[in-house]
Formats: C-alpha cells, sequence, structure tokens
C-alpha cells in the first residue's frame, strides 16, 4: 500500500512536468507539506522531450537537473507517479481527493541497472518519442527519469517475458503481483500543472499528416534532432530514411482556426525559429540545407524579438507570408508539395520539399471540468484566475499556451496563492 499523510494543510499539485515540480518545490521549500501527483512513470513532462530551449539553446537537462536535486532532498515532498486524478470535491481549505495509480510493477528497490530490459524481447511504442520508436517492454522512461525506476509494460505480465524479466533482477524489485491502488487525500489547495498536448494533426485533412510519412509535427521533429530520438539525431525523412536538405515549416498548424483551435498557441513561431538553427548545427554552416518558414504573421514574444532578427538573418531561410492550403505528394519521390498563395506578391506556388514540419497548436492536456464543477475556464479550456475557483489555482500551461520561462512563473505564482491558503488555515487552528 503506498503511504499518503495529507491533511487540509496540505498542498496537492497534479502534474509533474516543469510547472508542476517547480510549484512543488517552492510550496515545499517554504515549509509546506505537497503530494506531486503525475500520471506517468516520472517527473519532466513535456519539456523533458525537447532537443533544445529557446533563445539559448541548451538541453533540458539543464532545468531538470536542478530541479531532480531539490527533490531528491526534500522530505516535505510526496511524488506519486503513474497516478491520475479521479474525482475531486470541496472547498478552499478543505478539498478531498480520489487518485488512482497504476501498478508500475517495480519498486523502489530497482537500481535503474537495466537486466531486466536486457532479459525481455518484447518490444512496445515508445510513448517519449511520441510513438515514433520501440522500446523494450521492460524500460526506464527515459535517461534522466526520476524516480530512476524501471518499469514493466502490462503487456508482459502474466507471460514469460514478464517472469524473464523478473528472474534478471538481482535485487527482488520486479513485483509482478502489484494492482492498481485507489488513495484519498485531502488538502487546504490544488494547483492544477497538467500541461498541454499538441493538437492531433490528423484532424488538419488538407496537410495529409496521416497520408503522407515526410509530414511531420514540430514535437515530433524535436525528438528527431535528439541523438538518443528515433533517428539518433540524424535530420532524415520518415519515408527512406534520405537526408532532409529542404524543410518547411508550416506555422499556425491547428491554431488560429475556426475548424480547429480558435487561439494563438503562442511559442509555436519561436519553437520554429528555434528549429530552423538545427539545419546548420546538421549539414554545416558551407551545406545547401534550406528551411521556409510559411506563416501567417511571425509572434515573438518580447525579448525574442532579437533570435527572431537572428534567424531572419540567415540566409539558408526564407519566410513566405502564407496559409498553406493544402499538401500533395510527388509519388516518385515522397516529396510532399505545398499549394498556397503568397499573400506579399499574390502568387501562386506549388513549393516541393524533402520534409514538412507541422508547427501544431497547444490545448490542455486534461478538461478540467469533466473532474469536477465550477473550475473558470476559457473557451479554449484553460483555467482562469478567478475568485469563484477558490484555492484552486492553475499554473503554467493549464492556464496558457505559455514557453517554459512563463510557465515556470506562473507555477511560482500559484504556489504563492497556494501557500496563502494554508497559512490562513494554520492561523485559524492556532487562533
Amino acid at each position: 500500500m503506498t503511504e499518503v499523510v495529507a491533511t487540509n494543510e496540505t498542498i496537492v499539485v497534479v502534474g509533474g512536468g516543469i510547472s508542476g515540480m517547480t510549484a512543488a518545490l517552492e510550496a515545499a521549500e517554504c515549509g509546506k507539506d505537497v503530494v506531486l501527483i503525475e500520471k506517468n512513470p516520472s517527473l519532466g513532462g513535456r519539456v523533458a522531450q525537447l532537443y533544445k530551449y529557446f533563445p539559448k539553446l541548451c538541453r533540458p537537462t539543464c532545468g531538470q537537473e536542478i530541479n531532480q536535486r531539490r527533490l531528491k532532498v526534500n522530505p516535505r515532498i510526496k511524488v506519486l507517479t503513474m497516478a491520475e486524478v479521479e474525482a475531486l470535491s470541496g472547498q478552499a481549505g478543505d478539498y478531498s481527493i480520489t487518485v488512482n495509480q497504476s501498478p508500475r510493477f517495480v519498486n523502489e528497490k530497482c537500481t535503474a541497472c537495466g537486466a531486466c530490459s536486457s532479459a525481455v524481447t518484447s518490444e512496445i511504442a515508445n510513448p517519449f518519442d511520441y510513438n515514433l520508436s520501440k522500446t523494450k517492454a521492460a524500460y526506464l522512461p527515459f535517461d534522466m527519469a526520476y524516480p530512476q525506476q524501471y518499469v514493466i509494460d502490462p503487456s508482459i505480465v502474466g507471460t514469460e517475458e514478464g517472469e524473464k524479466a523478473k528472474a534478471a533482477c538481482s535485487v527482488g524489485a520486479i513485483d509482478l503481483e502489484m494492482e492498481a491502488e485507489t488513495i484519498n487525500l485531502k488538502a487546504g489547495a490544488i494547483i492544477w500543472a497538467t500541461g498541454w498536448k499538441p493538437y492531433d494533426a490528423g484532424n488538419i485533412q488538407p496537410y495529409g499528416y496521416d497520408r503522407f510519412l515526410n509530414v511531420v509535427t514540430s514535437v515530433e521533429f524535436e525528438r528527431m534532432m535528439d541523438p538518443k530520438g528515433p533517428t539518433a539525431g540524424k535530420l532524415v525523412r520518415p519515408s527512406d530514411g534520405a537526408e532532409a536538405k529542404s524543410i518547411a515549416f508550416i506555422q499556425c498548424a491547428g491554431s488560429r482556426d475556426r475548424n480547429h483551435l480558435t487561439h494563438c498557441s503562442r511559442i509555436c513561431c519561436m519553437a520554429t525559429l528555434k528549429q530552423t538553427t538545427y539545419l546548420t548545427e546538421q549539414f554545416g554552416e558551407q551545406s545547401d540545407a534550406k528551411a521556409t518558414i510559411y506563416y501567417i504573421d511571425i509572434r515573438a514574444i518580447d525579448r525574442f524579438e532579437e533570435f527572431y532578427n537572428r534567424v531572419k538573418e540567415d540566409e539558408k531561410v526564407s519566410f513566405v507570408k502564407s496559409k498553406v492550403a493544402y499538401i500533395a505528394e510527388d509519388k516518385a519521390s515522397g516529396n510532399p508539395i505545398l499549394h498556397g498563395v503568397d499573400t506579399e506578391g499574390y502568387n501562386r506556388y506549388a513549393a516541393e520539399h524533402d520534409l514538412v514540419v507541422l508547427a501544431i497548436g497547444m490545448e490542455p492536456s486534461v478538461d478540467i471540468n469533466a473532474l469536477t464543477s465550477g473550475i473558470s475556464t476559457d473557451a479554449s479550456g484553460f483555467i482562469q484566475l478567478d475568485e469563484e475557483n477558490g484555492a484552486f489555482f492553475g499554473a503554467g500551461c493549464s492556464t496558457n499556451p505559455l514557453d517554459v520561462n512563463r510557465a515556470v512563473q506562473s507555477a511560482t505564482a500559484a504556489a504563492l496563492r497556494a501557500i496563502q491558503v494554508v497559512n490562513q488555515i494554520s492561523r485559524a487552528e492556532a487562533a
């Protein structure tokens, strides 16, 4: 049984990405007890899946490592992975939360030695790579996974493969008898840091994501560039493994569109500008690799304007002001062909490229209204700051499409608001 002590002075944080970790750490380091709930086997969220941040173009390990060190040494934080909120109710200072925790089939004795993985041959789609690759059915989610514990996929539990994994573990960490648990928590305040999910590119029928292998999303492209990703960091086409040296980036893929997401997803322009720098990194300054950005308008917010201007000066990057109408495919080469009108010159084009990257829109990962009523959200489902929400606070991309920096700021603000609530409870009980 998982033991969790939680009272009306506990702060519960739902979501273990960069926002959830930040909120939990800020609250705990101010002396509050925190329960951090994450549905995946490890913390890190979508930031862990990035190849690089902008504008410094450093690896996500920069910020993640610091957060993990802080988590490991803070006894006030209880982390529940593979756990999801099933129901919540109550009011400020007195919330009840029902959590369902799925079995990992690996306990805390795990040393992350990898013997279980070596013992099995079964493979599953790798969610960390957006299912672009396979991983063993006994796996560590990614190198910096926290906690550093392997996971046994349910598909091999009760099979010979599962027994092989168990027999290979010399420390007795594999428990194939684990079952799902229901955990009931009390909390004085709740921080909802469940983040965002990429809009389903398959819904954008004219772009052929489901039909053309050489049309990928921006999040998939990010994983492709990672040396430990599905293409081992090589910029190649999914169709034939050939180098992709002419890449089209289509902005607002699913955003600012009454047929899909009506809101601007904010980070997409900066994500694309960042990704154009990968071409030079991959092929060198003297290569003939070229990036073409098809855009409605470029929204480089605040200080990122400097980064935008730097990309514009790159002769390998060109900009076409146009909402691409549709994509066709050259059957012989597999090249995507973009059709549309350049709205600056009003010229029709049929532009052929090696690879197309869709700057896919952002939407909330979880519909909070499906779990509980009375939480104020906007038309897109993002949580709003509203007194009517009581001590229920959104953080990071559950409140808005945000870049990493703003998500961290939002999480800190949410933690401060939650701390105020539990401080009031403490004073009231002491009076």
